[in-house]
């Protein structure tokens, strides 16, 4: 079952990429989040629109701003080749609309 949330609460998307059980960097990291009304975006750690907390570990912030599932991804491609997707929903709002 997917972790929910209230409508606006700032959710952290973390990853953590290893080889062999042991932390590594990828040579490229991607978060693909896909909201419920549709559409993919895609922020990257080389943009800095992703943060590196230390070595293979990643995380974004995102503002659920949509009622209902979302869905994300992480990639990693070069040093550490992985792709890990996972969900969560955001509740209805009883005072805003969407």
């Amino acid at each position: 079952m997917a972790n929910a949330y209230d409508k606006g609460k700032t959710i952290r998307l973390s990853a953590a990429f290893t080889v062999g059980g042991t932390a590594t960097d990828p040579t490229t990291v991607t978060l693909n989040v896909k909201k419920p009304r549709g559409g993919v975006v895609s922020y990257t750690y080389a943009l800095g629109q992703v943060t590196k907390d230390s070595t293979g570990n990643y995380h974004k912030d995102i503002v659920g701003n949509e009622s209902g599932a979302w869905y994300h991804q992480w990639m990693g491609t070069g040093a550490c080749e992985t792709a890990e997707e996972d969900s969560f929903i955001i509740n209805a709002s009883e005072f805003s609309a969407g």
